[in-house]
């Protein structure tokens, strides 16, 4: 799709008369109007400055590109228009804008606006061209000259007749998520898409989210592509895309190296992705993920799974406590009246799945869907503590609870324990595959399981024990160096796998039977640690607006609500454009209110919920200026680290 396909003379003005943003919109809104091409102007026009509003399409050099995608538009087209003067539209490099071209496509089209975007974007980068075209004597010559530059910059192009109906079809597919499914899932999917937008590459992305998949990939859409970026950190449907070439990788990718993965996309350099005849064992030719990759991707399923559990459970017995008169009875706080005791009952229940279901989980990401009922038994093995002693009625003997860990060993055992499993009934002849799945694998597995649990319980509860009776003997400056290192931890990677440890740790210690202060100060360190990175990055954008561009400081407000919601994530965009500043002093700021949190004796019984859940953190008012202390520190620091935009070279 030629530019000179797209605009005829109804539909260029050479002498503007609007000075201001808003009025230059109207102007070229009735501009591509005159074309004949809309059905509803303001519908268009509310459509442009909702682009608008998402960051200025003043790309500089003199130029603003406005353009929106919309069911106003009954066939693609473009309008342009000539300011001599100049009209400030916001340009990120200050610069006045003289050259118009407003880009409307229908809402069915795919890609076209995008050519057309990166069309003008190429030709416009010489100067004396733009500088002829802001003094054409005449539409025609104006038009002429695009014409021009448009065969130079593309002179292999043979203008055709789209018939292919492929051709609306994407190009790049991409696949994001993450264990939570909240941020990191959705901010990669958007930066894929921004990319290949600017590169007018064709692209669709599905979203693994934490409501379920979102935009799926459809059999045509996946025979068509080119090729198929997966940046995620837990397991996703991968069997479809065999024989296609497939690019892996972690969902931060998405998110920091979009360009690089798209250019590599669109070059075909990825493997061919061949999935195992039982989809257990998936291969990628050249691309083999290493073992500590492959540890985490497992964990992080079993965790994105476990989390609604943990925490809908874990606010639930959190207001139980709030509800609740300590006076009545001390040793039964939580179930002393008929309302406390309704939500701890429901909030006990749905948080007691939490080990289950992470061994469940992590398994079947192992070994697919038959490790899923081995893992899952194994997990409630762990968490009831059954040894053989136990069940046996030996003398003194006790379950023995081997908690957060024993899951994640049985997790980990069940899943490598079916893959096994697999291997041998290989030997079984065809007609007996039927029964693998529903008879072989679970009855065996399960067996074997549980003598593995019963085994190791003691071993592992002795360890949980220990640990437990440690964090029980820490007191004064130790417990503060702790606090200190699981909020810096929180703000490391904002998302990745630091934080993700600090709080995989935090909620394990809820699960702790009979947890006392000591577990509860460690979750409420951990999610203090989370929530000072977007408040700090919020405050640096409110009071030093300087070290900031436009669109930053807009977004930067946003970061306030996600920060008192305990959503680190909203600082990523802000980490990733400037690490070297940011990082640090987020850490920071996250280090002391974690101290802070421990020092002033803050407990936090639910495993999230921001501020929200503040009334049932115990000194409540003193966690909420260890929050403030914390986050100001890292604004300050955001402050002096990072220099202002007018002095940057």
């Amino acid at each position: 799709m030629r530019i000179v396909d797209l605009i005829n003379k109804n539909s260029v003005k050479l002498d503007l008369n609007t000075k201001s943003k808003l009025d230059v919109v109207d102007e070229l809104v009735d501009l591509v109007n005159d074309s004949g091409n809309l059905n509803d102007k303001n519908e268009y026009k509310k459509a442009i400055l909702a682009r608008e509003k998402l960051g200025t399409t003043a790309i500089g050099e003199g130029v603003a590109i406005p353009h929106a995608k919309n069911k106003s538009v009954n066939k693609a087209c473009l309008a342009a228009g000539v300011s001599k003067e100049g009209i400030d539209y916001e340009a990120f490099d200050d610069s006045l804008s003289h050259l118009f071209f407003m880009i409307a496509a229908p809402d069915g089209a795919n890609d076209t606006h995008l050519e057309v975007l990166s069309r003008l974007s190429t030709i416009l980068m010489d100067e004396s061209f733009r500088n002829d075209l802001m003094n054409s004597p005449s539409v025609e010559e104006f038009l002429d000259l695009i014409d021009e530059k448009e065969k130079e910059k593309f002179p292999e192009e043979e203008v055709e007749e789209e018939t292919d109906t492929k051709s609306d079809l994407p190009t790049v597919l991409a696949v994001t998520a993450c264990p939570t499914g909240i941020a990191h899932t959705f901010m990669a999917a958007e930066n894929l898409s921004q990319k290949a937008d600017a590169k007018g590459i064709s692209i669709k992305v599905e979203t693994n989210g934490s409501a379920g998949i979102k935009n799926a990939l459809t059999k045509e859409e996946i025979e068509h592509a080119t090729c198929i970026i997966v940046a995620a950190d837990k397991n996703v449907e991968m069997a479809r895309f065999n024989g296609k070439k497939v690019i892996i990788t972690k969902v931060a990718d998405g998110i920091h190296k979009a360009d690089e993965l798209i250019d590599r996309a669109i070059k075909g350099d990825a493997p061919i992705y061949h999935a195992s005849e039982d989809n257990s064992s998936n291969e990628v030719s050249n691309e083999k993920e290493g073992i500590g990759r492959q540890f985490y991707k497992h964990l992080m399923n079993g965790v994105s799974h476990m989390l609604p559990f943990v925490v809908g459970g874990g606010i639930l017995i959190a207001l139980a406590f709030l509800l609740d008169d300590y006076t009545i009875n001390p040793a039964n706080f939580g179930m002393n009246t008929p309302v406390a005791a309704f939500f701890k009952t429901i909030g006990g229940q749905a948080f007691g799945f939490m080990l289950p279901v992470l061994a469940g989980y992590i398994a079947m990401s192992i070994a697919d869907r038959p490790g899923l009922a081995v893992g899952f038994v194994g997990g409630v093995l762990a968490s009831s503590g059954y040894t053989f002693g136990n069940i046996m009625n030996f003398a003194d003997a006790s379950p023995v609870s081997a908690g957060f860990l024993g899951a994640l060993l049985a997790g980990f055992v069940g899943g490598y324990l079916v893959l096994g499993l697999k291997k041998v009934f290989n030997v079984l002849p065809d007609a007996l595959e039927g029964i693998k799945p529903v008879l072989l694998y679970p009855v065996c597995g399960i067996l074997l399981i549980g003598l593995i649990m019963l085994a190791v319980n003691p071993v592992v509860g002795a360890i949980n024990t220990g640990l437990n009776n440690f964090l029980a003997s820490m007191s004064g400056t130790s417990k503060i160096i702790l606090g200190t290192i699981l909020g810096a931890m929180m703000a490391i990677d904002m998302g990745g796998p630091f934080n993700k440890a600090a709080y995989v740790f935090g909620t394990a210690q809820l699960t702790v039977v009979n947890a006392g202060p000591e577990q509860f100060a460690i979750m409420a360190a951990v999610m203090i640690g989370g929530m000072v990175p977007p408040i700090a990055i919020a405050l640096a954008t409110t009071f030093f607006k300087n070290r900031f561009t436009e669109s930053e400081r807009k977004s930067g407000v946003v970061n306030y609500i996600m920060g008192l919601s305990f959503i680190t994530e909203g600082a990523i965009p802000f980490a990733a454009a400037d690490p070297i500043h940011v990082i640090p002093a987020c850490i920071v700021g996250s280090g002391i209110a974690g101290a802070l949190s421990m020092a002033f004796g803050c407990g936090l019984r639910a495993p999230h919920g921001g501020i929200f859940v503040l009334p049932t953190i115990s000194n409540p008012i003193m966690y909420f200026v260890a929050l403030l202390i914390g986050s100001v520190v890292g604004a300050l620091l955001i402050g002096v680290l990072k220099k202002p935009l007018d002095k940057i070279k």
